[in-house]
């Protein structure tokens, strides 16, 4: 994993959340400056880092959670927001490009990409050609020519031509048939003149359908500087960051080239043909965040339209009538999102419990057996639970594809909540606890 420094201290900030009892003024105090520690230790610009940490005190202070959502999970939702914000707007990927050029100074990973791109489409099932058309370092010919006989693609070059653009107008010629060439051009050990002349020659006669630059993230914040000068000469349409594994300036790097108005659209994790990703920010700020795929949390607050249903749950729990439709009805919310701690999380002592990464793969295996299991009931046992016995257990297994014994543990943890919230609801102070806490959360 990319930044995995960067990424413990933001996970620390969540588990500090998910141990609190309550979201106050003290812990988003907290909060705010672990963020901002996290960001500039990753070498993410100040301002930058100070402007998202505000956004994030802003919104959790003004905004309010949807009804079924826990006060918690609305601040990691924020948190997830800001942070994929800096990493700019996700462009979608065309899976079968024609055509695709590598620009960018030298040394910075291009000739390698160019192999590494060939691998990553031919996996896909798309033919690649590498075309070498940097006519300034002979090197570069002789590795893209190593590179094509590991991808097991076609390769071109001419040795005797000293014309780029005459090399790629050959290579189409030999490649009519391919569905992706991929072009590595020259670099410069700045932007200059004569290297933007040359791409210009190049592209005319290329006509590519991705024009790519290649940056390392070594670079750090002055990427972004690097990656707007092509931009806008260049007309780019996406940005490949090389060396990522091992850059303690991933944080500026990735932040300042998304500020420059040209799209991240690949990483480049490590120095094997294999080490090439597609760069999906909300999914890179899942891993970041330890969360997996943060899309189904998202999902979550997406789909909690029936707020009926959750009130109604709700105040049955409150009143010690939860029946088993209303533990399928804050199932059906919740979704696949997490551990059966989460159903019950605006209960005292309860929601900051922290499960590891085993636990939570556990219960979110029993929470789709807990949901096939109630799917496979009456109403009337919905409505009523303490019908379900005996011979209804092993037809609801039956039904459900589950051993009469999962049967049996579902009831076990519906009669165990709902005893509970009724013994903390009938002592008044403990009750007056939970009612400022549901109406904190956005529940009435």
């Amino acid at each position: 994993m990319v930044l995995d420094s960067l990424g413990k201290s933001l996970r620390g900030v969540l588990q500090k959340i998910a141990r609190s009892s309550t979201v106050d003024e003290a812990l988003l105090g907290e909060v705010v400056r672990d963020i901002q520690r996290a960001l500039l230790q990753a070498d993410v610009n100040v301002q930058l880092a100070l402007d998202l940490t505000k956004r994030v005190r802003a919104r959790a202070t003004q905004e309010k959670p949807p009804s079924g959502a826990s006060v918690r999970d609305f601040l990691i939702r924020i948190i997830y927001e800001e942070i994929r914000g800096i990493l700019g707007k996700e462009r979608p990927l065309d899976n079968r490009p024609r055509r695709i050029l590598l620009v960018g100074l030298f040394g910075q990973g291009k000739t390698t990409t160019a192999g590494k791109l060939a691998r990553y489409y031919q996996k896909k099932g798309v033919r690649a050609a590498l075309v070498a058309a940097d006519v300034h370092r002979p090197a570069a010919v002789d590795q893209l020519e190593q590179l094509s006989k590991k991808v097991g693609c076609d390769f071109y070059s001419n040795r005797a031509e000293k014309r780029a653009e005459q090399i790629v107008a050959e290579a189409l010629e030999k490649f009519p048939g391919h569905e992706t060439i991929i072009v590595d051009t020259a670099g410069r050990s700045g932007v200059d003149p004569d290297l933007l002349a040359e791409l210009g020659r190049v592209r005319s006669v290329f006509n590519p359908e991705e024009t790519l630059l290649v940056l390392d993230a070594a670079m750090g914040q002055s990427a972004g500087r690097s990656a707007k000068a092509f931009h806008d000469t260049a007309g780019l349409t996406g940005v490949v960051l090389t060396k990522l594994d091992g850059s303690a300036k991933g944080g500026g790097a990735l932040s300042a080239v998304a500020t420059s108005g040209a799209p991240i659209l690949f990483l480049g994790t490590g120095e094997h043909l294999d080490e090439l990703e597609h760069f999906d920010p909300t999914r890179f700020v899942s891993r970041l965040l330890g969360m997996g795929d943060i899309r189904t949390l998202l999902e979550r607050f997406e789909e909690l339209t029936n707020q009926e249903e959750a009130k109604k749950a709700a105040e049955h729990l409150m009143s010690g009538r939860f029946s088993l439709r209303d533990m399928r009805s804050q199932l059906d919310s919740l979704g696949e999102m997490g551990p059966v701690s989460k159903l019950f999380s605006f209960l005292p002592g309860i929601g900051g419990a922290k499960l590891d990464e085993s636990q939570l793969a556990d219960t979110q295996v029993r929470l789709r057996r807990y949901r096939s299991i109630l799917d496979s009931m009456t109403p009337a046992e919905l409505d009523d639970g303490h019908l379900v016995k005996g011979d209804r257990i092993q037809r609801i297994a039956r039904g459900s594809g589950q051993r009469p014994q999962e049967v049996r543990a579902l009831l076990k943890q519906w009669e165990a909540t709902r005893k509970a919230a009724h013994g903390i609801t009938s002592n008044r102070k403990l009750r007056r606890q939970l009612e400022r806490q549901f109406a904190q959360q956005g529940t009435p």
